[in-house]
């Protein structure tokens, strides 16, 4: 793929690490004989695997890394190619970008925003707030290691194999009859990248091996079995490259010969080889570059030289799997995960693959453990690998969404450590940070860093007042030290991240404005994220985000506070400016404003939904908690649609699991499981290449199993029909609670909670409507329970111990317990009802009489009913918007009351039946008004329907009767056709009264 730095991107209109490029497509044919290979298996599927070589293409290579050196492994027959990273080779060096003028402008800057002047004020924040240089500085390729082997004429039995379970490439080939094999890993314990050459038949290995870079380099031959390549990274935006590097490749051979010289290494007829690489970086921190970086490498070398290969490989299988191996996942397996993992990609939509679910689930914990590592750089916008000195949007670190995005699945994948690096970098934020607030701002104390950051810790205003005005990148980072928290405990973290927690929120208390018109404190100048709100300006005051943001922080400093016991003036201070905070509103289309006031965004589908925040990844939106602007957060991922790059389908997954809508989440991996989303060795695609979407992704899918963010775990909120069987452990719940889950036919069959301290915990399921039984699985006790809601439980716990949870005699939820988008018929009220979103409601007296009240059964067409058993005013209806209800049994026939609004609807449903086969089938019904009417089979006749202010009408009004013909087994769940989201005006919807199993 061609170099795009950040600057061409602004120039083609596709701004910042949120903005989209043309799709790159590709395409894989499956091939019927095709069959996973032994050691594919071997891992339990945790594999991708190709019959070819990668070729030219590096997003057919293969990546390996141990958080600070990474390779792309190439895997080809004739030659082999590792693409060489380190984590701190980026171009420029240490600089201070704060610019002087920035402060003198922030009057005028604010009096035009307040007089809606967006686009002057972003004209004077570009001549005076801009950083200087204007730009960020670009993550860099240290170059590449080329093996070349000879001919590759007559190979066959080709196979690539990158191994997740044991984090190693592997190249197996045939070749005149030689069974060849290429092993190569990145070790963390030893800091080198080694690779292992074997054959089947003695004296087969020759090959000469070479360094080449783009970067300014040197090659040569240090010793008579190595080669080196020293160089210095690339001058960018008028900063002179600082950061020296040194590679080195030492091989050891058993039989045949090894010279160097030249820079060439030779190895002639060798049975098996071991070939070490080392880098050294003269990288001290963002101020220092003057590490001994020829030492480094020399050093680390030799310590992995004194180990054999098998304790190499041992020390970093070891190493790599007490994190990987702490989460396991089972979905399930079907003939497709017998092709190649990119044919899996191609046909997803058409086939049936839970296990590629679970293969991108430990894929993105494979890449945070191999790019984020104790002591290393965070992970970047391409983690750890890039081959270019001028890579899309500087493979930096875009905070506006990409980098916490990139650590969401940290703490609940049970990946802590790699964490670590994000508060290593928010602490250097906080110093250099401090310089721009006083600098740009006037601020006297605190610190700010905008939408971007890079390895110099460049805090400043980057890109263009358009994109990089953005105040609160600081604010965000800074909540990730609070939610970390929330999951370990560890009041020592605590306190040593607290300063840089109360510097980000010192900045704003320095900050805030009042809003004149509705007297809100907001920043100014600020937007949501590279949104425009009127043509060509996105700056404003008081974007919905920023609140959200401010708002965690605030709350956060204060509860830390309040545990490390200093700083109570402070304390008083944030929340007394938390609750001057403009609150969230609902606008005019029933969405989530954006803005303080209700404008229309300019790009209806814009990537970026800022403003749902507040419903993932923070806790302010929430189904039970604020039910009013939960139903807007639906309204607006309604209104944003579904399409979008690959990082802002990864966050929808969250979005929807948060809405506890199963099948919606999982339709968001499958258009993420895309040629257009998804390259051949499964990098998420913006496009061009971008991680966070392979992270996002897999914090998605541990939402849809379990959530904590609302002080309980709820076990398997969002599990759609595509996963009706499984098994999960090591999920990790705030409050310090490790959790593993079985379930089948839909439901859990048991949990186990392993709790880090004593106390309580609350666990919310499906299944704990029946008869709950919790013990102790080491000595059969049962702990002190209490039930809260009919689906929530209290267990007083342990620390260290773990409990197991089952239920017996659980109950199918019933429509009214299944679906979040109701709606309701109701004659005990004096307002508009809420049936068709025109103010019409059946009326609930008038079924009564018709034989449909509260609780009762009804047959119809030789399939028992039971009428939902709710009070006037309560939901008593669902809308059928794709969502999945759990009723099982077995019968001949399911059966539906239902009507429609609007109109005669139809749509596609789905029985999903216990062993995982699916059946489809049509479900329509003709309008609920003046029925019956022909298309449908009259059930239940209502002589009356209810008006606004229950105004009467001697009209009729109907429910029908729709049978469904089922196989001869039992029904796990049923899908509803996606028709409607909500009732809307004239807009057509169907509701559904009951559903039932019969004959």
């Amino acid at each position: 793929m061609s170099d795009l730095t950040r600057r061409q991107a602004l120039k083609i209109g596709a701004a910042g690490a949120g903005g989209a490029l043309l799709p790159l497509p590709w395409t894989a044919v499956a091939k019927a004989d095709s069959v996973a290979p032994p050691q594919v298996l071997a891992a339990g599927d945790l594999a991708l695997w190709y019959d070819e070589g990668a070729g030219t293409d590096w997003l057919r290579a293969l990546p390996i890394g141990n958080g600070r050196l990474g390779a792309m492994v190439f895997g080809n027959v004739d030659t082999e190619r590792l693409q060489l990273n380190e984590d701190t080779v980026w171009a420029g060096g240490p600089h201070d970008p704060s610019n002087p003028r920035g402060a003198a402008a922030l009057p005028e800057i604010r009096r035009l925003v307040n007089a809606n002047q967006w686009t002057q004020a972003q004209d004077l924040i570009n001549q005076t707030m801009m950083g200087n240089p204007g730009g960020q500085l670009a993550y860099q390729t240290v170059g590449n290691l080329r093996l070349a082997f000879g001919s590759a004429s007559g190979a066959s039995q080709h196979n690539r194999t990158l191994d997740l379970t044991t984090a190693t490439v592997t190249t197996t080939y045939v070749l005149n009859g030689i069974r060849y094999q290429r092993e190569v890993f990145a070790s963390a314990p030893d800091q080198v990248i080694a690779m292992r050459l074997t054959a089947d038949r003695t004296g087969s290995i020759s090959f000469t091996a070479t360094f080449d870079s783009p970067q300014r380099t040197t090659v040569s031959s240090p010793d008579g079995s190595m080669i080196g390549l020293d160089g210095v990274s690339g001058n960018m935006e008028g900063v002179t490259g600082a950061v020296r590097f040194l590679a080195l490749a030492n091989a050891t051979v058993t039989g045949g010969t090894v010279s160097s010289s030249g820079g060439t290494l030779r190895v002639t007829n060798a049975t098996s080889v071991v070939l070490l690489i080392s880098i050294g970086s003269s990288y001290v921190n963002y101020r220092n570059v003057s590490g001994d970086y020829q030492g480094i490498a020399r050093q680390r070398l030799s310590a992995a030289r004194a180990s054999s290969y098998d304790q190499l490989r041992s020390r970093h299988v070891a190493d790599y799997q007490a994190l990987f191996g702490r989460v396991t996942l089972d979905l399930g397996r079907t003939s497709a995960a017998d092709q190649t993992t990119d044919v899996r990609i191609a046909q997803h939509n058409s086939v049936n693959d839970p296990q590629f679910s679970t293969l991108l689930f430990q894929y993105g914990r494979y890449l945070l453990i191999s790019s984020s590592r104790p002591g290393t750089q965070p992970a970047n916008l391409q983690g750890i690998w890039n081959d270019s000195l001028a890579p899309a949007w500087d493979s930096k670190y875009t905070i506006n969404a990409n980098l916490p995005m990139n650590y969401w699945p940290a703490n609940t994948t049970n990946l802590a450590e790699c964490h670590n690096p994000v508060f290593d970098m928010v602490r250097d934020l906080a110093v250099a940070g401090a310089r721009t607030a006083q600098v740009q701002y006037g601020a006297a104390s605190g610190w700010v860093t905008h939408h971007n950051t890079d390895a110099w810790r460049a805090t400043a205003v980057v890109d263009g007042a358009f994109w990089g005005m953005w105040q609160t990148g600081g604010a965000w980072l800074s909540t990730l030290i609070w939610d970390h928290y929330l999951f370990n405990g560890d009041i020592e973290f605590l306190r040593t991240n607290y300063p840089a927690m109360k510097g980000a929120a010192q900045f704003f208390l320095k900050t805030l404005v009042t809003e004149p018109t509705l007297g809100y404190l907001v920043t100014n100048p600020s937007n949501s994220p590279e949104l425009s709100h009127h043509a060509n300006a996105s700056v404003c005051a008081g974007p919905t985000m920023d609140n959200q943001i401010l708002r965690d922080l605030f709350d956060a400093c204060a509860r830390a506070s309040e545990i490390l016991n200093v700083d109570s003036t402070f304390r008083a201070q944030v929340r007394a400016t938390r609750d001057r905070l403009p609150p969230m509103k609902i606008g005019s289309r029933g969405n989530i404003m954006e803005w303080l006031y209700d404008w229309v965004e300019t790009e209806p589908n814009h990537r970026h939904i800022s403003h749902l925040y507040g419903l993932a990844p923070s806790n302010q939106i929430t189904k039970r908690g604020t039910p009013q602007l939960f139903e807007a957060a639906r309204r607006t991922l309604a209104l944003r649609g579904d399409d979008g790059t690959g990082w802002s389908l990864a966050w929808k997954i969250n979005f929807w699991a948060r809405m506890e809508e199963g099948k919606r989440a999982h339709d968001l991996i499958r258009y993420l499981a895309t040629t257009a989303r998804l390259a051949p060795n499964m990098f998420d695609l913006h496009p061009p290449f971008q991680i966070d979407g392979n992270f996002g992704a897999t914090a998605g899918i541990a939402e849809m199993l379990l959530q904590s963010h609302v002080g309980e775990l709820h076990v398997l909120p969002a599990l759609p029909p595509a996963w009706p069987s499984g098994r999960v452990t090591g999920l990790r719940g705030r409050g310090g609670h490790t959790v593993g889950i079985t379930w089948a036919s839909g439901l859990a069959t048991e949990i186990l909670i392993r709790p880090d301290r004593a106390g309580t915990v609350r666990l919310r399921s499906r299944i704990l409507t029946g008869t709950v039984t919790v013990v102790d699985t080491a000595d059969g006790t049962a702990p002190r329970t209490t039930r809260i809601e009919s689906d929530l439980i209290e267990v007083t716990v342990q620390a260290g111990r773990t409990y197991r949870v089952t239920s017996s005699g659980a109950t199918t939820p019933t429509l009214e317990q299944s679906f979040t988008n109701a709606g309701i018929t109701n004659d005990n009220n004096t307002n508009v009802g809420n049936f068709d979103g025109g103010g019409a409601s059946l009326s609930a007296q008038a079924l009564a009489q018709a034989g449909a009240s509260p609780g009762s059964t009804i047959s119809r067409n030789g399939v028992t009913f039971r009428w939902p058993n709710v009070s006037p005013g309560v939901a008593d209806n669902a809308i059928a918007s794709g969502q999945t209800i759990g009723i099982s049994g077995t019968g001949s026939t399911l059966g539906f009351l239902l009507t429609g609004t609007y109109g005669a609807v139809s749509g596609t449903g789905t029985v999903v039946y216990a062993d995982g086969t699916r059946q489809t089938f049509t479900l329509s019904s003709p309008d609920w008004y003046g029925g019956p009417h022909s298309g449908g089979t009259a059930a239940i006749v209502s002589a009356y329907q209810n008006r606004p202010n229950n105004g009467r009408q001697a009209t009729a009004a109907c429910i029908y009767y729709v049978g469904v013909a089922l196989q001869s087994k039992a029904v796990a769940s049923v899908v509803l056709p996606n028709i409607s989201a909500r009732p809307a005006t004239n807009v057509p919807t169907m509701h559904i009264f009951a559903i039932a199993i019969g004959g």
